[in-house]
């Protein structure tokens, strides 16, 4: 699979989701805010910059809280005062990930007074202050693949990440969103067309806002979630009634899978066509497989590969003393059969070995 940091310090811990807390290149997800104010001039509404990028860090500020209105006395040592504001205003809705995401224009004024300049600024926003909120700092592919996979589960229509240490593109995105899809089967129900857009359009600091297309509406959706689980809470217990073993209990799911439709290589694409529309293709099966196997507590995941060079979907599950391949739509013909790795590219089978989560 397939900062630039504000120098300010007193100012860049309270920026908006800066998502830069550490130095380390680590994964991690961020949803917690802290806005500490810049330095005020008496009058908490009137705030103060002493320096270039102190004026930029404030406007940053300001945007992170929502404000439309401000005062900023200006004590910069530049021949060219309007000027620096202007460049500022510039910087802030062009290259501050935040800024470029946010806001549409700044307007802006300054009047020299004595000692000091004083700038009044008038923001413009494109996003309302609930979006500007809503926004997670994630870093790293496995954050922003479980932000997706939680956008997805819910059925949102969007996802906005602030992402940091972020070197990718639109295709790098894309896959993480078929990723965190095929990782949550359970509410895999329609799989969203997804557009992405960044904010700016390039740096290693960025806001991504990933728009999520569903072709059925959200209650249809929701209605499909509850009947699935409710199918496979009481095929599960029906199954652990048994008191199988692991082994006799792995081909004993399988049969219970197609007994509810199996393999139909026109049918729907999910867990819900498999087990409730009486039939589905390698997709729908891998996704109800990877749904009843995980119920009951035996580790099985989805892989998007190829059959003999066509696209193609089955399971792996992960066993204490191996892994084995599992693929639902070859049941009719082989029977129930875990095979390993080998065995699998003899057959025909190809894949991503980065694509299986280790043991």
């Amino acid at each position: 699979m397939k900062q630039r940091s504000l120098a300010c310090l007193a100012i860049s811990a309270a920026l908006l989701l800066s998502g830069c807390s550490s130095m380390l290149d680590r994964e991690y997800l961020d949803i917690t805010t802290h806005n500490a104010a810049p330095t005020t001039e008496g009058d908490t509404s009137i705030l103060r910059a002493d320096s270039y990028q102190e004026l930029v860090n404030v406007l940053i500020y300001m945007v992170s809280t929502g404000a439309e209105n401000g005062t900023i006395r200006l004590y910069i040592d530049s021949e060219d005062v309007a000027k620096d504001l202007e460049d500022a205003c510039r910087e802030v809705v062009q290259e501050d990930p935040l800024g470029a995401y946010a806001v549409e224009y700044i307007k802006h004024s300054v009047d020299s007074i004595v000692t000091y300049s004083e700038a009044q600024v008038q923001i413009i926003y494109r996003r309302t202050r609930e979006q500007v909120a809503s926004i997670v700092s994630a870093t790293g592919a496995a954050a922003i693949r479980g932000e997706l996979e939680e956008s997805l589960a819910s059925f949102a229509p969007e996802s906005v990440l602030r992402l940091s240490y972020f070197d990718g593109d639109e295709a790098y995105i894309l896959d993480l969103v078929r990723e965190a899809y095929f990782a949550t089967p359970a509410t895999a129900l329609d799989l969203p067309e997804a557009t992405v857009a960044f904010y700016p359009d390039s740096g290693s600091q960025r806001v991504v806002e990933i728009s999520l297309h569903y072709h059925l509406d959200e209650q249809e959706l929701v209605h499909r979630r509850e009947v699935l689980d409710q199918t496979v809470q009481k095929m599960t217990a029906i199954l652990q009634s048994q008191f199988f073993t692991t082994e006799e209990l792995l081909p004993a799911a399988a049969q219970a899978i197609h007994a509810a439709g199996g393999y139909d290589p026109e049918g729907g694409s999910t867990a819900y066509h498999a087990l409730l529309e009486k039939g589905a293709d390698d997709q729908g099966l891998a996704l109800a497989a990877a749904m009843v196997y995980n119920r009951l507590d035996i580790s099985c995941q989805v892989i998007e590969g190829s059959l003999d060079g066509a696209p193609h979907f089955w399971n792996v599950i992960q066993l204490p003393e191996s892994q084995y391949h599992l693929d639902l739509s070859q049941y009719g013909e082989h029977g129930f059969s875990l095979l390993s790795s080998a065995e699998m590219e003899q057959r025909g089978y190809l894949w991503d070995p980065e694509d299986i989560l280790p043991r």
